[in-house]
């Protein structure tokens, strides 16, 4: 058995949507790149640009954010020697296996996913006649395709939020079957990974910084809109001198995802003694600003060079389609789709 091959096999996707934002890089992008420094893991970090297409029809938009969200993990530090970076949509293979996959998942299964029950319950909630109004098939197979990018390449772990572990789960169903129907152990089964440390961050409003809330910090705004943005945080009505509870306040929260232990605490004693917002507000525009600047600059540089950024992505898919190009000649052989001689 070779090294690689006894490696952990780690494997994150990011949906090519929107601009990340400080709560991505908190929440996700962070510890993936910490992971894809750990030689005794073998990580798999994907643009999910297929799943993009079941949320968003705007071309453009799909487009800006695949370059965006490259841009943004390669100036974040990651290793693209250890890890294996690329395009969802350059793996043709992916698509392959979905079909696969689909012909041997029950559409029971299907119908319990999360994200399909809450768009039919939306539209009983609206009195509409067909529970299927405006539900396409990408919507409905969409646990089927990240089975297939998680099964393609055989991940022990997955790391991903309280809300995708149905997925997870259905992943295991679908391989598991598709290993009884064909008699073999074509697939690992994988794990779910929460972790319930990572810091879910507040936005702007004070609810979960999300882009459906239009709430972010996006990560590499210029220091003029990220002072102005840190500005437009809501805060309490309480006055300078006033002691402050650190505990909810989604200033401290933000301060506390980018500080130290140290700096932490210090700012935990200011609130005690009654600091006041606006000083706080400045405070975590400077903690900010210090530990976005230089990977900022890196981002600028790389948004102005795609071809760099497509170079690396070739190079991920290259690396990708070494292992799904043979692993899809295996099961094409398994269901009866291999070549005659």
């Amino acid at each position: 058995m070779s090294a690689a091959s006894m490696k952990t096999r780690v494997l994150t996707g990011i949906t090519t949507t929107g601009t990340p934002h400080l709560g991505n890089y908190v929440g996700a992008i962070k510890p993936a790149i910490a992971a894809s420094q750990d030689p005794s893991v073998q990580s798999y970090y994907f643009l999910a640009d297929l799943h993009a297409l079941i949320k968003c029809q705007d071309p453009q938009r799909v487009q800006a954010s695949r370059l965006e969200i490259a841009a943004t993990w390669l100036a974040l530090g990651l290793d693209t020697d250890n890890a294996i970076f690329y395009r969802q949509s350059d793996i043709p293979e992916i698509p392959e296996l979905t079909w696969m996959l689909s012909c041997v998942c029950a559409k029971g299964l299907m119908n319990r996913a999360h994200a399909y029950k809450a768009a039919v319950a939306e539209n009983e909630a609206a009195d509409n006649q067909d529970p299927d109004k405006g539900i396409t098939m990408g919507l409905f197979g969409y646990p089927v395709l990240m089975a297939a990018d998680i099964l393609m390449f055989n991940a022990h772990k997955v790391p991903v939020g309280r809300d995708q572990i149905q997925h997870i789960e259905m992943a295991r169903d679908i391989g598991g079957r598709f290993n009884h129907l064909f008699k073999g152990e074509y697939f690992t089964l994988p794990e779910a990974v929460v972790d319930d440390e990572v810091a879910v961050l507040g936005g702007l409003d004070g609810r979960k910084m999300s882009k459906s809330y239009n709430n972010t910090i996006p990560l590499f705004v210029s220091e003029k809109k990220l002072l102005k943005l840190v500005r437009k945080i809501k805060t309490n009505s309480l006055e300078p001198g006033e002691p402050k509870d650190p505990e909810g306040c989604t200033l401290f929260q933000i301060y506390s995802a980018f500080a130290s232990r140290e700096e932490r605490e210090a700012m935990r004693g200011e609130y005690a003694n009654g600091i006041g917002w606006g000083e706080v507000k400045n405070r975590l525009f400077e903690l900010l600003d210090a530990q976005l600047r230089e990977p900022r600059e890196r981002y600028e540089a790389l948004m102005q060079d795609p071809a760099h950024i497509e170079s690396v992505l070739l190079k991920g898919a290259e690396r990708a389609r070494a292992e799904a190009v043979p692993f899809m000649d295996r099961l094409r052989v398994a269901v009866g789709l291999g070549r005659f001689v």
